[in-house]
């Protein structure tokens, strides 16, 4: 058999393929707008850096590896935390204080080292620049720990609190321990509950707090035995001829009211006094026979036979028209933001042009219970002249209380109450955005807490829970009717979180159908100046627009909007901006190795959101939009190039720059998927 000749290809007969064809044209600048896409121009371009994937897992961002080790338990966690404190590197407070081993009062039995020269031989090198409490002129109160140790100066005298320069609205040891044990007094709240027929959640705690002493409860909750006032309908009006105006001097100090003898305002009667009225077939002479003592109510003592001058006496809260009045009209409100919005941010929003601050979301909750670390959302700097307090709450006895508490023990300007929360932990305990699917608890807040203070209370909502479902319309009567100052509309759902852009249109039907006194403030993606004056002036409702995520990612943009421009800042000016927040920071938090990595923290957290920041010389279009995603391009110098970087690896670049090397082993992983474009965790 003939062997066959192995089968050849064919000649190619096609033209053959060059290799240099010209590149696709590049989208114009209005396409890329179109696209959502930053018109950057060309010249500062640059292919999309390769960062190669860590193969180990565990590994986070910032070069370190995350041990993820057994799970150890609490008692191991603190054996090993309590050996941690008395190495050398954990010095006593008292003694790094004043440099004396003996100015500690617990001896020996100290849980933390008082070896000063073996903390000294470890302690890491001082970082560059001043102590800023030196700075000030005052002696450091972190002595020996402090990590710019070598420019103190022995002839300072400590910080002096009476010079108003000090932080306000600390948690008071008294308070705290009042609040553990469930025996802080809320008359107003307690009383206020009680009238418009709701469920006190208070109450049974209490009764098992003094279980033993049941008279003491009653006190503490500013009940009477009998029950007397709870049969009382909300919607009875007293007998003129019967209200007599009870001395001040019964009162308790905690329940001082600076309005007397107000005419109350018509309530609703809720559905629980309907019920009750109906089912047990009594009226108010009956309940008024059924008790002879005296009751304690609202820490005032009356006796049961006049219960019309009990009833005049519990709702003598003023009229939303007789409460001091914020006008916020054309004022720059700096939002209240979770986790970067914290003391040091505010006040460096203050220097930058912002009118109006207000705390970061407190749970209410946590404030109830006494925590250190929801109370410091509290803080208030000095420079604040005109600051608020945002709370989160699902109920209106919580929220009432609350508000009572942060009225009495805080100095604030107004209370916010968020209904527009989207995190799924708060919306699944009832609290935020949740609220949006219950407008009858909302007005039973609202009512509950505008009550029980004199100051004004504003409400921040969405436009709804989902999408193409708005119902803040709707509400923006019914909280003005019960005693809300102003609402915030943030123009999103809370199903579409921060997608999409913000219903502007939806914002102004909203304010048109608002009250004249009820102060309308928009919220949603204002970036520029231009932003800011759009929608001041499309809508002559609209007394002022609050300012979130464009604050983070450029709090300049305060000074662009008094200055009205388009503010080319360059790198250095930013770096600047960045030295006065770790500056604030430092002061804030602590100059010591504890102060300076807690400062490095936040500092990250923001500097996730500032990279997204493009300068205007480096755009085709101006001015900048928040839903812009930013193609990998140069600055114009390696620090602009380095600020424009979405690695957490450059970030960390950043702040040893400003706070020096960090320690071995750190690593950072942002809270917020802040330079996520379609989607954001952050409330």
């Amino acid at each position: 058999m003939a062997a066959t000749a192995p089968a050849t290809d064919p000649p190619d007969s096609s033209p053959a393929v060059t290799t240099d064809s010209p590149p696709p044209p590049r989208p114009t600048p209005e396409e890329l707008v179109a696209r959502a896409v930053a018109p950057v121009k060309p010249a500062f371009l640059r292919p999309p850096p390769i960062r190669e994937v860590p193969k180990e897992e565990g590994k986070a961002a910032g070069g370190g590896a995350v041990v993820t080790g057994e799970k150890k338990s609490k008692r191991q966690l603190k054996r090993e935390r309590q050996q941690e404190q008395k190495s050398t590197s954990h010095l006593c407070i008292e003694v790094g204080k004043s440099g004396n081993v003996d100015s500690c009062k617990y001896g020996t039995s100290c849980h933390f080292s008082h070896d000063i020269n073996a903390y000294l031989a470890q302690k890491p090198g001082d970082l560059e620049g001043t102590c800023p409490f030196t700075a000030l002129g005052h002696l450091c109160p972190y002595g020996l720990t402090c990590r710019f140790l070598g420019t103190h100066k022995d002839n300072l005298a400590p910080q002096n609190h009476s010079e108003g320069n000090h932080e306000r609205n600390p948690l008071s040891k008294d308070i705290q321990k009042l609040l553990w044990k469930n025996k802080y007094n809320f008359p107003k709240a307690s009383a206020q509950i009680k009238l418009l027929g709701l469920k006190d959640g208070n109450k049974n705690k209490a009764k098992a707090a003094n279980d033993d002493n049941p008279d003491e409860a009653c006190e503490l909750n500013g009940d009477d035995k009998t029950e007397s006032l709870s049969s009382i309908p909300a919607t009875v009006e007293p007998d003129p001829t019967l209200c007599k105006e009870i001395d001040n001097s019964e009162r308790e100090p905690l329940v001082v009211s600076s309005v007397q003898n107000v005419e109350p305002r018509p309530l609703k009667k809720s559905k629980v006094e309907v019920d009750e009225t109906l089912n047990d077939g009594t009226g108010i002479h009956d309940n008024e026979a059924e008790s002879e003592d005296l009751n304690l109510i609202n820490g005032i003592k009356v006796s049961s036979n006049n219960q019309s001058s009990c009833r005049v006496d519990l709702i003598t809260t003023p009229h939303l028209r007789e409460k001091k009045i914020i006008d916020f009209r054309e004022k720059l409100y700096l939002a209240p933001l979770t986790t970067v919005g914290n003391l040091p941010f505010r006040r460096l929003c203050k220097t930058l042009g912002a009118d109006i601050t207000c705390g970061e979301m407190a749970m209410c909750t946590n404030l109830l219970q006494g925590q250190a670390s929801e109370w410091a959302l509290l803080r208030r700097h000095p420079s604040e002249d005109l600051f608020g307090v945002q709370i989160c709450g699902p109920y209106p006895d919580t929220v009432a209380r609350t508000v009572e508490l942060v009225d009495n023990e805080c100095s604030v300007d107004f209370i916010d109450i968020n209904m527009g929360c989207p995190i799924d932990i708060v919306v699944n305990k009832g609290a935020g955005s949740s609220l949006l699917t219950k407008p009858m608890r909302i007005k039973s807040i609202v009512q509950a807490a505008s009550t029980v203070t004199e100051k004004p209370l504003t409400v921040k909502v969405r436009t709804a829970f989902f999408e193409g479902r708005n119902r803040a319309d709707s509400i923006v009567s019914d909280i003005y009717d019960r005693g809300a100052s102003a609402i915030t509309i943030h123009g999103r759902s809370r199903q579409q979180r921060y997608s999409k852009l913000a219903d502007w249109d939806y914002i102004y039907q909203c304010a048109q159908k608002a009250p004249d006194n009820l102060h309308v403030i928009g919220n949603g993606d204002v970036f520029s100046f231009t932003d800011w004056n759009k929608h001041v002036s499309d809508c002559s409702k609209i007394s002022t627009c609050m300012i979130a995520r464009g604050a983070l990612i450029k709090p300049w943009l305060f000074t662009e909007i008094k200055e009205q421009r388009h503010w080319d800042i360059t790198s250095g000016e930013r770096l600047n901006i960045l030295k006065d927040f770790v500056h604030f920071g430092l002061e804030h938090w602590g100059s010591d190795s504890k102060g300076v990595e807690t400062t490095r923290h936040f500092l990250l957290e923001w500097l996730s959101y500032t990279c997204r920041y493009i300068p205007v010389g480096l755009l085709d279009v101006i001015p900048q939009r928040l839903n812009w995603r930013p193609p990998s391009y140069y600055g114009r110098d390696d620090l602009e190039t380095l600020m424009a970087s979405d690695s957490a690896a450059d970030w960390i670049r950043i702040s040893e720059m400003l706070l020096g090397k960090v320690p071995e082993g750190f690593t950072f992983a942002p809270k917020h998927k802040s330079n996520a474009y379609d989607r954001a965790e952050n409330g």
